[in-house]
């Protein structure tokens, strides 16, 4: 299995955090997108998007941090991570949705502005970054988890630019629930920090 990643990346960074709770080998391939390596030939015939992460196993090619964690997901961690009854299933992929939208849109695009790796409109990016926390927030006040009341890759997609939400320039001094939450997930065994 090949993960195809760099360590700035927040969305390759998840795949790698499932794969070490999940105790799962796997060889980085590091992929320098600041040197274009995203862009060239070889790389858009894995990813015509030229967009990390990748994973290569078994012959086949899924891009995309939401499909490479459900791949993983199912393949190595049975039902705990992402089951299979549709309510079940549909309650995990919703969250999917807010950390693919608004946590990503917003609080990685702001942190991008902030840092002066992209341009755009950071009050527009920080509005949906708010917006993300605060569905977050009002969830976590009465769940320790995002979905089904246990760990699954609905916290692994969510956490990564929710725990630099400040970076962002969005503070989590209100968002206390989400503070716990983050803790809670750093204390789960197998969980790697970023870099």
């Amino acid at each position: 299995m090949k993960l195809y990643m760099n360590d700035r990346s927040g969305n390759a960074y998840k795949p790698r955090l499932l794969l070490s709770m999940l105790n799962v080998p796997y060889e980085k391939v590091m992929v320098d997108t600041r040197a274009g390596d995203n862009r060239k030939e070889a790389f858009l015939k894995l990813n015509p998007r030229g967009q990390i992460p990748v994973l290569e196993d078994d012959g086949r090619v899924f891009w995309g941090s939401t499909a490479v964690l459900v791949y993983i997901a199912r393949k190595h961690g049975g039902e705990k991570w992402l089951p299979t009854e549709p309510a079940a299933v549909a309650e995990v992929m919703q969250w999917l949705e807010l950390a693919q939208n608004e946590l990503h849109y917003g609080l990685q695009w702001a942190r991008g502005v902030l840092n002066k790796i992209k341009t755009g409109n950071l009050e527009e990016y920080q509005g949906y970054g708010r917006r993300g926390l605060a569905v977050l927030e009002g969830h976590l006040g009465s769940h320790d988890w995002v979905a089904l009341g246990r760990p699954t890759i609905a916290d692994v997609a969510c956490y990564p630019y929710t725990s630099l939400a400040e970076e962002a320039g969005l503070p989590l001094k209100n968002s206390p629930s989400v503070v716990a939450w983050i803790s809670r997930f750093e204390a789960l065994p197998g969980w790697v920090k970023r870099i």
